[in-house]
């Protein structure tokens, strides 16, 4: 079974401080000593869709939470595709999907029993880490937030740029302008496309010296 597939997500950000326009960092890194000014607001976190089609209700729960709820069933085709007999892996799959429906209408709470429960069932699908770190970073609970993306890259999510770039986010909040900046860098390496983390990294002035 694959994973494809992340849909962008939403969260309140305006809880910045105030004097984040003159945060400055310096770090040593391989190529030199480089300087961070940060300016401006984070973004905000993604979420990712599971890719299970057990059944038509499965596959039109899957179209839900990649593409929008746009019919406004997608809940209620999760729960359906849900049925007695169905693989463990499946069903937290499906657990996963109704998690970032709840997470577009921003039930985080929701979205987090469900990632929750699929954790329970399978813990090897990344993506229920990642978008329970998302809804976390939602709540802005951003050291949890974190600690679950730490927890799900390495099981591997199919666009772990998603996962570095909510990260970064967290990252940002807890004042870590440092591994923000590579988060966001490494998110722009795996999608140069993606125009999300290319808008954090240009709140970063830096110098290599």
């Amino acid at each position: 079974m694959t994973y494809p597939g992340f849909a962008s997500g939403v969260a309140d950000s305006g809880d910045r401080r105030d004097d984040r326009n003159a945060t400055v960092l310096r770090c040593a890194i391989a190529a030199g000593l480089v300087s961070l000014a940060v300016a401006g607001l984070a973004g905000r976190p993604a979420r990712a869709a599971v890719s299970v089609y057990a059944n038509n209700q499965g596959r039109d729960c899957y179209i839900a939470a990649k593409f929008g709820d746009k019919l406004h069933r997608g809940v209620d085709d999760c729960t359906a595709a849900m049925v007695p007999g169905l693989p463990k892996h499946d069903l937290a799959g499906m657990l996963v999907n109704r998690g970032v429906i709840h997470l577009s209408y921003a039930r985080y709470q929701l979205a987090i029993d469900d990632f929750n429960a699929s954790v329970k069932l399978d813990a090897t699908i990344g993506d229920a880490y990642v978008n329970r770190g998302a809804a976390l970073i939602a709540l802005k609970k951003y050291a949890e937030g974190r600690a679950d993306i730490d927890k799900g890259l390495p099981l591997a999510p199919d666009e772990p740029q998603k996962a570095y770039y909510n990260r970064g986010l967290a990252d940002d909040y807890l004042d870590d302008e440092r591994a923000a900046y590579f988060d966001y860098l490494k998110a722009s390496q795996l999608d140069p496309d993606w125009d999300a983390p290319k808008k954090e990294l240009s709140r970063f002035s830096v110098s290599v010296k």
